[in-house]
């Protein structure tokens, strides 16, 4: 992986960590964070921190540390959280985003508002405490990821006042993009590097080298007053994998000789190199040699520790019990990789290839009558079938990724607003395809901002209403027949149906004779240019938003309704196919055209009954259920046949049915995107290519569905089940 590769990589976790402060903040504001939530906010602006600086992204290493140090003093419990504060760093926090995206996209933030965010960071922190001399800092020996705190002193302190850092990084460190040279010049951003000496003992033969390895190693010797975790900040992203070991200055004889001991290599010419440094003299060396040579049986560090009496062994079993969470944490991350999504497009795309051809070659084996050609290619299709699936688990998400941009939301435009509103979200874990979860984050958006503007009151509004001053904006997702169902809700005064049927009327939207149900009433808002704001606020009333919300979601196969009771609220419900790539569908016929219903819509099929001819509904079982004709939907030319079927199809808690002339059975489908010219063509969703060649329509069953209610006195046929 190249520099750019790495630059990327550190862009992504970036975000990631900067969501991850914005969700901890934001539950800081209803109570102080525990300690380990506390510890994780720390974390993720240190490993901004300590990552920016091995890129060379100075301005965020020089704001982030500000940022750093308030969380110190707040995880110290030296400050405590407050509203102020928390909002301080929230502010903060949005600064670090626009720092990371300007060393993305380019361009520059505001440096008035910069330096207004640091004078109110380091008010906050107050007047730092003097910087303690370097022989009282704590020494702090990492062995792999075990960290092990004990006080420097007892043993006697030797060397001179300098760190030593012994680092030896795993051979792979250069293929995963990291440069340790990068990170020995970072380290000068902490301190002054007094001296350095190169480790090459194991390097190969010039003949058995590989150029993308690391094989040397380094001992360093750092003159700096900045702490341990500042120190161990610089090598942030490698810790885990490398042994780096770090001595404070006067350390005792026995952490060195711990070293030595722990390093594995020659301990003669590890011991000449410690010399080299500085950090201990060829006297001591000696000394600490052949006491060690004295002893018959070799300790370990936290043995040596505990046995000197510098560490309590409640310590020493707190450390192996993290070590031990690191390495299964390394496990768990081993058995996932990511994969760039246009790889997964490309998959997506060339299984659709095989789907067709496999549809292909079922229809040759069935055309030539072998029964073991037609045993083959049903194997096949059903191994593709199972690969299909497969590839498109792949591209499923959460669509908590999309949810958990609205607790900000609602936090900031109710703050605007003056409200006091809460945000609930349930069915966070409800999946559909990556590429919808990116295309429905607009149109929630303004959902969202929506319900907080016009649907949740003023707290004086619902205290004399009888209602909590707190208002509930509340996100819920689920799946319903092959689709997820994704509802906005809010439990203010809901819509009112008189004044949006009058303001209809005024723009000539619909006629004041026009019996419209409260439902279609409420779908008048959706309508382009429509709005009752009596005025324009920077949230809405501009009549804009709503249609394109609408479009938005149509343009996806998905539907937008709205429930709505006056003094109750109203939900916005959005209805959504799972996938935009490869589907199960059901393959009917209409004269010569053949089109697909998306199979997870089909809830039966049932015998068209005689004099059908008029009738628009249909008494299935005791259910009124409305149907259309295929047909006369699209114009199909020639007669109708003497015996039809009705597909009974549900779409967002709708049934309807479908009259069409064959039922050929399920196939696989792979939706293939309209050219502009069929676009607009309303009741068609997609295309496909059946195994024969032939181009068949995926109908829009929603669409369908919500076309087929029947004209005031339409004539309703009743249905006998045949025997």
């Amino acid at each position: 992986m190249d520099l750019s590769q790495a630059l990327a990589t550190f862009f992504d976790e970036s975000r990631d960590l900067l969501a991850e402060m914005e969700r901890i903040l934001l539950r800081a504001e209803s109570g102080a964070p525990a300690g380990e939530e506390m510890n994780a906010l720390f974390r993720c602006a240190h490993t901004i921190k300590g990552s920016a600086g091995m890129f060379g992204l100075d301005p965020v290493v020089r704001f982030t540390h500000e940022v750093e140090t308030l969380l110190d003093r707040l995880r110290q419990g030296e400050l405590v959280f407050s509203p102020a504060l928390v909002g301080l760093l929230l502010e903060s926090r949005d600064h670090m985003a626009d720092l990371v995206a300007v060393a993305t996209d380019g361009g520059g933030v505001d440096a008035s508002v910069e330096s207004a965010l640091l004078e109110r960071l380091r008010a906050a922190v107050g007047v730092p405490a003097a910087t303690p001399a370097a022989a009282s800092v704590p020494a702090l020996v990492v062995a792999g990821a075990a960290e092990v705190e004990v006080e420097a002193s007892g043993g006697g302190p030797i060397g001179n006042d300098c760190w030593h850092l012994s680092l030896r990084f795993e051979r792979e460190v250069l293929q995963s993009g990291f440069d340790p040279l990068a990170m020995i010049h970072f380290l000068g951003s902490v301190g002054v590097v007094s001296h350095i000496e190169t480790v090459v003992d194991a390097l190969p033969d010039l003949a058995e080298l590989d150029a993308e390895l690391c094989y040397v190693g380094f001992e360093v010797a750092l003159k700096s007053g900045a702490s341990k975790a500042e120190i161990e900040s610089v090598f942030e992203f490698v810790l885990d994998q490398s042994r780096i070991t770090i001595l404070p200055p006067h350390s005792r004889m026995e952490d060195f000789m711990a070293l030595i001991e722990d390093s594995g290599e020659d301990k003669f010419r590890l011991g000449e190199l410690l010399v080299a440094c500085g950090s201990i003299t060829e006297n001591e060396l000696a000394r600490a040699l052949a006491v060690q040579q004295a002893v018959t049986a070799p300790l370990r560090l936290g043995e040596v520790l505990v046995g000197q009496g510098a560490v309590q062994p409640a310590v020493v079993d707190a450390a192996l019990a993290r070590q031990k969470k690191v390495e299964e944490r390394r496990s768990s991350e081993a058995k996932s990789m990511k994969i760039p999504a246009d790889r997964l497009d490309a998959l997506i795309d060339q299984v659709g290839e095989l789907v067709i051809a496999g549809a292909a070659t079922q229809l040759q084996a069935r055309r030539a009558n072998q029964r073991e050609l037609q045993e083959a290619a049903s194997n096949l299709l059903r191994l593709v079938e199972d690969v299909r699936d497969s590839a498109l688990r792949l591209r499923m998400t959460p669509i908590g990724e999309v949810f958990g941009r609205f607790p900000r939301v609602v936090r900031d435009v109710a703050r605007e607003l003056g409200k006091d509103i809460e945000l609930t979200i349930s069915g966070a874990d409800a999946e559909l395809d990556k590429s919808m979860v990116e295309k429905i984050g607009d149109p929630l958006m303004h959902l969202v901002r929506n319900a907080i503007d016009h649907g949740i009151e003023s707290p004086e509004q619902r205290t004399a209403a009888g209602k909590p001053a707190r208002g509930t904006v509340s996100l819920n997702a689920y799946h319903e027949s092959g689709s997820i169902v994704i509802e906005v809700a809010d439990d203010g005064g809901g819509l009112n149906a008189a004044r949006i049927l009058q303001k209809a009327v005024d723009k000539g939207l619909v006629s004041a004779e026009a019996n419209l149900s409260p439902a279609d009433i409420h779908r008048l808002i959706l309508e382009p240019g429509f709005s009752t704001a009596e005025q324009v606020t920077n949230l809405s009333g501009r009549g804009v938003g709503m249609d394109v919300v609408k479009s938005n979601v149509e343009a996806l196969r998905g539907t937008l309704d709205i429930d709505s009771a006056p003094g109750r609220g109203t939900t916005m419900r959005i209805c959504l196919p799972l996938t935009l790539a490869i589907i199960d569908g059901f393959q009917v016929g209409v004269g010569p055209a053949t089109f697909i219903v998306p199979l997870d819509t089909v809830v039966e099929c049932i015998e068209l009954p005689d004099g059908a001819a008029g009738a628009d509904y249909l008494n299935l079982r005791g259910e009124v259920l409305p149907f259309l004709r295929l047909r006369r939907v699209f114009a199909v030319a020639g007669d109708e046949p003497p015996r039809q079927n009705i597909v009974v199809v549900r779409f967002g808690g709708r049934k309807a049915g479908i009259a069409v002339d064959r039922l050929f059975g399920e196939c696989q489908t792979v939706i293939k995107p309209l050219g502009r010219l069929f676009a607009g063509v309303s009741g068609i969703s997609g295309s496909t290519i059946l195994g024969s060649g032939e181009v068949a329509l995926i109908l829009d069953v929603a669409q369908l569905v919500h076309g087929a209610a029947a004209p005031a006195g339409a004539k309703v046929l009743a249905h006998t089940p045949a025997a």
